[in-house]
């Protein structure tokens, strides 16, 4: 029996896609299925690393083609070359009222073009290389003598000569009359320089990354998650208690599109800045009307404070608690790093409890007020900080919930919620309790839960029971290499490119590849040592920065679905989940740290389709725990 072809996205899928197809790219994706041979694989927007072209073919025996489609009618608007004092071409329109400048997509398909010889093609030889990558334009709606008339002020002299074989041009008759040699003229070549390993460089980035297929999906909820999620207890306050993967984020994200889907208003609140795109995701899986977004705030504590205290009647007292450290922030004479420490040192009682205390004040004084507020990450908040949100209740009717994971506690913060100090923040009763781990696959959660009872305090473990009935059908991985400090980056790189390799493959793309460290300095030492390697030409979304606004700019853009490979601390990717992970473990001294650790060894996510996990340990305390989970011929690497 014949293979079928890989279409990815599976067509079946196309009607959830974010951006959905236009009629235009549904006639060109039929035609293209209908003509191609089963060997030519077909990539329906794929990232590309921050790129988004609307298909990709691809055929190891032929080479690469790369498709823009424009439903433009021609006759709607007139569409003309304007031509600037500096000689520079731009593609305009004009209708009735206006001129104005409209996307090129001839530009465009030259950029695709080169950026996947010059990046995920590295292997590709010049010249021959080059030729293998041929770029399409496609106008279903227009005749493609109009088209070409358009593209010829963007081409050179040789280039338009040779324009039926380098960029190609296609327009309705050439669909109409099934023209396939003269839309993908990679068919006419009798030689092609693409071979399978070279198609497997290009795979990685053209697969769908398991974040974007996850979010098609609806939320999933067991029946102990259902509930919590669904109902409300009788005063309003509830607080949820369960190890990492059990469903707590998942349990908030549902209770808020459900609240959000009612029409009414909710505050999302999390310690990490990181994490709120994640949250919005999850959220828009469970929603059911289509203004949702207009209900949700989704804000980080310190963020909320700043909102809250720039109020004009609060400003000035704000100011003067946080003098010392825009003192310092404002200081030129000092690098990006030594503000950072010197505003680490005193940061500690204005953070912590001088301006919370003063939003506390603020927040029962203004008029925003929220139906439900919601904390995640709630062993990260202190006493005073959930009291300082209690403000912010339309009535004393509205919704208060908070959930946890003390094994989780990276900042030491857990010790505070003492029950009389949770008697003291409107609770009652025992926690709600998920007790089942769901995230991870099963030899990852052996691992984290043994590391838990080595270097965590019994007192703090909260370690997830199997959930029945999880099927992981291709086996998952973990590894364990140990190394001293002189080698540790180099190990890290080499373990973060045998994640490439394994991508374009088992629903696993480049971007799902995810580096977590301890420190802003490992993270950059890292960057710079990948960001050189000329086998790939890696681009990353990191959050490493010493420069504290660009390290915030960095955290609030960081997101999964991000085209791009990620590399984060511990701390910012609590709470998120990734199928490859490489982790890197410099310190493992103090509760703190350990708990960090704790934390970044359950981000591993199952499917059944496999995940994979590396720890790379420069450690030396942590040696002989690891020595467990290397195997026999582990790279034990030398300096």
């Amino acid at each position: 029996m014949a293979m079928p072809r890989t279409v990815h996205p599976p067509k079946k899928q196309l009607d959830k896609l974010r951006q959905p197809l236009t009629s235009g790219e549904k006639m060109v994706l039929d035609f293209l299925d209908r003509k191609l041979d089963k060997q030519w694989e077909i990539y329906i927007q794929p990232h590309l690393n921050g790129l988004r072209p609307d298909f990709v073919l691809l055929n190891p025996a032929f080479g690469i083609g790369v498709i823009e489609v424009k439903d433009w009618n021609l006759d709607a608007m007139h569409y003309f070359i304007k031509t600037h004092p500096s000689g520079f071409n731009e593609l305009y329109a004009r209708n009735e009222l206006r001129e104005f400048a409209v996307e090129n997509p001839f530009t465009k398909i030259k950029k695709y073009k080169q950026e996947i010889f010059d990046v995920y093609c590295p292997r590709l030889q010049k010249k021959a290389g080059f030729a293998a990558i041929c770029p399409i334009v496609i106008f279903p709606f227009a005749a493609r003598y109009r088209v070409m008339a358009l593209q010829e002020s963007f081409l050179d002299k040789r280039a338009i000569e040779n324009r039926s074989e380098w960029f190609p041009v296609a327009g309705r008759e050439d669909l109409a009359n099934g023209r396939l040699e003269a839309i993908l003229p990679l068919l006419n070549r009798s030689d092609c320089p693409m071979t399978p390993a070279l198609a497997d460089d290009l795979r990685g980035w053209l697969v769908e990354p398991d974040f974007a297929s996850t979010q098609r999906q609806p939320l999933i909820l067991d029946k102990s998650q259902r509930t919590l999620a669904e109902t409300r207890t009788s005063s309003g306050y509830r607080r949820i208690k369960g190890p990492a993967g059990s469903g707590k984020s998942l349990v908030l994200a549902a209770r808020a599109a459900k609240l959000a889907s009612e029409g009414k208003s909710v505050l999302f609140v999390t310690f990490n800045m990181t994490l709120w795109h994640y949250l919005r995701d999850l959220v828009a899986r469970g929603v059911t009307r289509q203004d949702w977004m207009q209900n949700i705030t989704f804000v980080h504590f310190h963020q909320w404070c700043k909102r809250v205290c720039e109020h004009p009647a609060y400003l000035k007292r704000y100011a003067m608690i946080m003098a010392p450290i825009k003192k310092i922030a404002d200081d030129e004479s000092l690098n990006d790093k030594e503000k950072k420490r010197r505003i680490s040192a005193i940061a500690t009682p204005i953070l912590e409890d001088q301006v919370p205390r003063l939003a506390l004040e603020a927040a029962r004084s203004q008029d925003s007020k929220f139906d439900a507020v919601l904390v995640d990450e709630g062993q990260d908040f202190l006493p005073l900080w959930w009291n300082a949100l209690r403000g912010v209740r339309n009535d004393d009717d509205a919704e208060m919930v908070l959930v946890a994971d003390a094994t989780q506690d990276v900042y030491g913060k857990a010790i505070s919620w003492t029950e009389d100090a949770m008697s003291g923040a409107g609770f009652k009763g025992e926690w709600a309790r998920l007790k089942l781990g769901y995230r991870s696959p099963s030899n990852s959660v052996r691992l984290a839960s043994d590391f838990a009872k080595h270097f965590l305090p019994p007192e703090a473990c909260d370690l997830p029971q199997p959930a029945q009935g999880n099927l992981e059908l291709d086996e998952s991985t973990v590894e364990w290499i140990q190394c001293d400090k002189q080698s540790a980056v180099r190990s890290c790189v080499d373990a973060v490119l045998a994640m490439h390799r394994k991508t374009g493959n088992q629903g696993l793309a480049n971007a799902d590849i995810v580096f977590l460290c301890d420190s802003i300095d490992h993270g950059l030492e890292f960057i710079k040592e990948l960001t050189t390697y000329d086998a790939f030409r890696i681009s990353v979304a990191h959050t490493y920065a010493h420069n504290k606004g660009e390290e915030s700019r960095r955290k609030m853009a960081f997101w999964l679905g991000d085209a791009r490979m990620k590399a984060t601390t511990f701390h910012s990717f609590k709470g998120w989940e990734t199928r490859l992970l490489v982790i890197y473990i410099a310190n493992a001294r103090g509760r703190e740290n350990r708990s960090a650790i704790y934390a970044a060894l359950t981000r591993l996510k199952r499917s059944e389709l496999g995940s994979h996990l590396t720890v790379v340990c420069s450690a030396p305390e942590l040696a002989a725990f690891g020595a467990k989970y290397a195997e026999a011929e582990n790279r034990s690497v030398a300096g």
